[in-house]
Parts: structure tokens; sequence; C-alpha cells
């Protein structure tokens, strides 16, 4: 059957429960995208192991992150949604794609230098190689678009090059892959430094607001947030901090800045933050409850993940019997 829909590809490791930094940012316009695109959305367990993991805390977080996902609204029927590890094929085909990577473009990776400073006893020869397994995953479902943020976009770019250099050798396999580009994206500030993107990794716990917090948690962070002394709602520059909350408030009321100045004209901060951390913990409430209901649903879960897995394998196998034969394996 012809493909009549533009193809997506995206993935998310399960290390960290989504911050509202992810979700605004990024998940939310996962959802948004199923109607238009065919979408396939991973969990990409294999990533994860570059640094170590205690094996049966990633278990769990593995299965909580597609649990999540399928709260927030990611339709098993609609998109594909599946764990990595459960399609060997990405692993196939990176091997393969390793082989049409340059030494040169890997070490300039800047993931590979941070990660590295940052785990200097476990520089492993997957955290160099990582993203070719990442170009793997997206060229394997012959994905046209990848939504990308700025931290990722050197990857995709190297993707783009590998799909480029195996076509220039064997003729046309890949489809290049373009990036993606939300309209409405949210970047999301840490609420206690918000000249820096919100982080799990924050120092400062009440810097993140973590999907599954509770509401009292979220409204607590939200009335610790840092503003100015200024005391005057309005978006511009040298307002780092109201800013930041404006641009969440708007994330998730489609309200515009000058609607939300008008709103809390006269009032004072306190009431504006308590306003954001209400409309964030409603917001959140749905999701939460589905994601209650499913984590309880061990065989709902198994049951989406092997169905996932089935579609996954079925669409990346023929992308990996065309590259076999054109690399002069025999493909039986």
């Amino acid at each position: 059957m012809e493909k009549t829909k533009k193809r997506i590809f995206s993935g998310i490791q399960p290390t960290n429960t989504p911050h509202l930094g992810n979700y605004l940012g990024a998940l939310v316009n996962w959802i948004k995208l199923q109607d238009e695109y065919e979408c396939t959305y991973s969990i990409v367990d294999l990533h994860s192991i570059t640094v170590r993991q205690d094996p049966q805390k990633l278990k769990k977080q593995i299965n909580e992150s597609y649990a999540l996902l399928l709260a927030m609204g990611v339709d098993p029927d609609k998109s594909t949604a599946f764990v990595q590890s459960h399609n060997c094929q990405h692993a196939e085909l990176s091997w393969v794609l390793s082989c049409y990577t340059q030494f040169g473009e890997l070490s300039r990776m800047t993931q590979f230098k941070d990660k590295s400073a940052k785990h200097p006893e476990n520089v492993n020869a997957g955290l160099f190689t990582y993203p070719v397994l990442m170009a793997a995953d997206i060229l394997a479902y012959q994905a046209d678009l990848v939504p990308v943020g700025i931290d990722q976009k050197q990857h995709l770019e190297l993707a783009r090059n590998i799909a480029q250099r195996f076509n220039q050798v064997h003729g046309d396999t890949f489809i290049v892959p373009e990036p993606y580009i939300a309209k409405t994206g949210a970047k999301v500030m840490s609420l206690q430094s918000p000249e820096k993107k919100m982080s799990k990794s924050d120092e400062n716990p009440n810097g993140s607001i973590s999907v599954l917090d509770d509401r009292d948690t979220i409204i607590r962070k939200f009335k610790r947030a840092v503003t100015d002394s200024e005391a005057v709602i309005a978006y511009r520059e040298g307002k780092d901090g109201i800013n930041n909350l404006m641009s969440i408030y708007s994330a998730v009321t489609d309200k515009s800045f000058e609607e939300i100045e008008k709103e809390f004209a006269g009032k004072g901060y306190g009431e504006f933050k308590l306003a954001v951390g209400e409309v964030v913990a409603d917001h959140l409430a749905p999701v939460q409850n589905e994601f209650a209901k499913i984590i309880a649903d061990k065989k709902y879960i198994d049951e989406c993940m092997r169905k996932g897995a089935e579609k996954a394998f079925k669409t990346t196998r023929k992308t990996l019997q065309k590259v076999y034969k054109k690399v002069g394996f025999i493909v039986l």
C-alpha cells in the first residue's frame, strides 16, 4: 500500500519521568501530530544503558514511561508506540550504518563530550557510537520528519549525512529526514533559574515540575518560582521569571501574552504564580488519573507493547532487507 501520510519518528529515554518542559515542549505535540502524520513513537531504552543503570529500576522506568505515553494520549491504534529493544532491527541497522559513519563525525558530537565529562569513570564505546543508533532509529522507519529540540539538531544532521552517504554509494535507499519544528512548543525554563531550561538534574528540586507531581507539590513549586522586583505582569526583556510563567500559562490555556497581561493587570505576582500552578495542576490531573489506571493493568501494557513491537518490526524489516541487499548480504 502506498504511503499517503508523511512519517514522523520520535523517541524518549525512560531514565526519568518527563518534566513539564518535556511535556509542553514536545510530548503535547506528539498527540496532536497523530491525525496529520503516520507517527512512530519509541521508548529508546537501548540508549539509556550508555550510563550505568540499575536493571530493576530501569525495567520499572520503561514500563512507566510507556504507560505515561499512553496516558498522555498516544493512541496505539493510530500510531506505532513501542519499546526500542523489542525491535532487534535497530541494533542490526546501527551496525551497518556505523560502517558508513566517520570517526571524526562522532568525535565532534557535543553530547559525547558533555557525558564523558559527567561520567569520566565510564566513557564507553556505546556512549561514542549511540548517535549512529539514533540515526538507525530514524532511518529504519524511512521517517520524513523528526521533531527536534536545539540539543538534538546535531544528531539529526548526522543521520542526514549518513543517509546521504549511503544513498550516494548504493543508490536511493533512505529518505533523508527533515527536522520538524513545532509551531506551538513552549520553551519551559527552570522555575528557580529561569535563564536555564527546566531539567530533572536541576540542583534545586523546586526548579522542575514532574508530570506526575501531585497538585500540592505543583502549586507549592510555582509559589516559590523566581520573579523580579518590578511587580508588573508583562512579557518583555529582562523579566525571565515572569516570561517563563507567562509562557507556561499561555501553553496550557491557549491565551496570548496580551490576553494574559490584561487578565492580570494590577494583580500581584503571588496571585499570578498561584493561578499558573492551578492551571498546570488541572491540566495534568487527567493524565495522572489515566496513568494510574494504565500502570495498574499489566496485561493491557504488555498487549500494547507487543502490538507496537510487531508493527515496528514489520516496517523496519523492509528497510533492513533493502539495506542488506545493497551492501551485498544474502537475504533469505
